[in-house]
């Protein structure tokens, strides 16, 4: 399971969440199978996913977010509950090409540059909240830091990391987002700049078996930082054969008695898990015939 912690500034003014997403990132590749770069960059967006989800007051509350672009992974998708549990799927998660200019991972080379980052917040209400902004890099914790200002107006600092070893098992994956309240001041902000600025990149923090209490104190150290409140999200997928069925139902009664016509099983796969729900024709005319 992850580990989550959040700590809040003695003022309110600001508040930072840490996550240590190892044991979430190593069951994503290994449902996923992913190359070394998709396991980063789908990895990324898991965690961004899973920290914005926790920041979710409703418990049936959820958010998606899909990074759709031009890149070779084709898209990735992460959903994550109110509790920072989190699943996700990837078009390609086979990418093979070359290290970036720095020698590591070219997570924006995979993603692609030019596409979107949609986030959608479904709070139980007639209609989702969704939000569409184009990519600035395609390296994802710039792209949410971006998606915070320019459509919520809120001032955020956003690390992502994933550590791929060269068995292509995942070392150490984590991250982080610090959020600034309207009342925040100068000082308040200079301090985090340096404390950001001064912090090594987040995986290799975790990597070096610094917690994520240790690593949310040092973001806000100097602002007297309190706890606010710890979890242990896990990568989960709610998938059942009971909404399978619903999904297949909402295809309508002409598809599915061209599905039936057929007189074959079909089977639904989970992009999420994997999981598999096999339906017999006399199943699907049975979901035909209840959609009557």
């Amino acid at each position: 399971m992850g580990k989550l912690h959040r700590v809040i500034t003695a003022d309110g003014s600001a508040f930072a969440a840490v996550l240590d997403a190892k044991d979430i990132i190593s069951e994503m590749e290994k449902i996923h199978k992913t190359s070394a770069v998709v396991t980063a960059g789908l990895g990324r967006l898991t965690i961004a996913a899973s920290l914005m989800g926790y920041m979710l007051k409703g418990e049936d509350d959820s958010i998606t977010l899909r990074v759709d672009a031009d890149g070779p992974t084709g898209l990735l998708t992460a959903v994550s509950d109110s509790r920072g549990n989190v699943k996700s799927s990837v078009s390609n998660p086979i990418v093979e090409i070359p290290l970036n200019s720095k020698g590591k991972l070219d997570v924006s080379g995979a993603v692609g540059k030019d596409g979107t980052l949609s986030v959608v917040r479904d709070l139980g209400l007639k209609e989702p909240y969704v939000g569409v902004i184009p990519l600035v890099s395609g390296e994802i914790a710039e792209d949410i830091a971006n998606y915070y200002a320019s459509s919520e107006q809120i001032p955020t600092v956003c690390s992502l990391g994933v550590l791929v070893d060269t068995d292509l098992s995942v070392k150490a994956a984590g991250g982080f987002l610090i959020q600034l309240l309207p009342f925040a001041d100068e000082k308040c902000i200079d301090i985090i700049e340096k404390n950001v600025a001064a912090a090594p990149p987040v995986s290799a923090m975790l990597n070096e078996g610094r917690t994520p209490e240790e690593i949310a104190n040092m973001l806000l150290d100097g602002l007297n930082p309190e706890p606010l409140d710890s979890a242990n999200p896990v990568y989960k997928c709610d998938c059942s054969r009971q909404r399978t069925e619903r999904i297949l139902v909402s295809l309508g009664i002409k598809e599915l008695s061209d599905i039936a016509a057929e007189g074959k099983d079909i089977t639904v796969d989970c992009h999420f898990c994997g999981k598999r729900y096999d339906f017999t024709p006399d199943e699907i005319i049975k979901l035909r015939d209840s959609a009557k």
